[in-house]
């Protein structure tokens, strides 16, 4: 979408899923500021009666039995923080991160990625389909997979591995004043509150 903007897509308001979009876009002159408006984090998304949990998370993910599922980093930040858990994995067992780029799946979020059917939840019409056993995605994406298919399991990444996802928004040249009124409304406390019913860490709610 950032590259879109680049080569001259239309836009008003660009919210992103980290900071370097964004902040790329501003520092071309696109427009600004850029601000922090929500924070994600990953989740593992199970097929159901795959036995994980978050204690047990990095052996199933190694295990060579294991179909994970990524998004696709470089396209999408999920699978850039993907590869970042990765990384995590490797200080606590060394070699773990060439293994875990090696067998990820990249199945998402990428210009070949295959789309899923109009109105379906990716991440659960990919596990529905048996793409993988094992789902790196953001947990608000996790949770809203589970509410369509509740027989998945969300497994929350410990504190070792855990990676968070800063979301970046920026205003963009010539924008109209309501682009304005909206980014300031996801900002605002009542901005904030829909973010975090939808499971994100709204910075906007800090000490409500």
């Amino acid at each position: 979408m950032r590259q879109s903007i680049e080569d001259g897509a239309s836009a008003h308001v660009f919210a992103s899923a980290n900071m370097a979009h964004p902040e790329a876009l501003a520092e071309a002159g696109r427009g600004g500021p850029v601000v922090l408006f929500a924070r994600n984090r990953l989740c593992g998304l199970a097929r159901p009666g795959l036995e994980v949990s978050g204690d047990t998370l990095l052996d199933v993910m190694l295990a060579q039995t294991t179909r994970l599922g990524t998004s696709t980093p470089g396209a999408d930040p999920s699978g850039d923080y993907a590869w970042q858990l990765f990384g995590k994995a490797d200080e606590l067992r060394p070699g773990a991160r060439a293994e875990l780029e090696s067998k990820a799946l990249q199945l998402t979020g990428g210009p070949e990625s295959e789309a899923a059917p109009e109105g379906r939840n990716t991440y659960a019409w990919m596990m529905e389909n048996d793409r993988a056993d094992l789902f790196l995605t953001y947990c608000t994406n996790a949770v809203l997979a589970q509410r369509e298919l509740p027989e998945l399991q969300v497994v929350t990444v410990p504190q070792a591995l855990s990676v968070g996802a800063d979301y970046g928004l920026i205003v963009l040249e010539d924008a109209p004043p309501s682009a304005w009124d909206l980014a300031f409304h996801i900002l605002s406390p009542d901005g904030q509150r829909v973010l975090a019913s939808y499971g994100f860490d709204a910075p906007g709610m800090v000490g409500e």
